[in-house]
């Protein structure tokens, strides 16, 4: 944003529409995607439900150590 506002309020404005866009799409993307999951059964899921959670945590502290993310 500092970029932006060292041009001129207009370049600010238009930073922060684009974010403001960008994250309410992705918020309405997430939210008709968990309406689609009702229509697919992952009950058998459940059980392991911890261990994935945990996968992912640690999958994204790798992406983040050797990817430099």
């Amino acid at each position: 944003m500092f970029p932006a506002a060292r041009q001129s309020a207009s370049g600010v404005f238009l930073v922060a529409s684009v974010f403001g866009a960008v994250t309410i799409g992705t918020m309405l993307t997430v939210v008709l995607l968990s309406f689609g999951m009702r229509l697919v059964s992952i009950r058998p899921l459940e059980r392991y439900a911890h261990a994935l959670a945990g996968a992912t945590i640690c999958l994204c502290g790798l992406a983040i150590g050797f990817l430099g993310v």
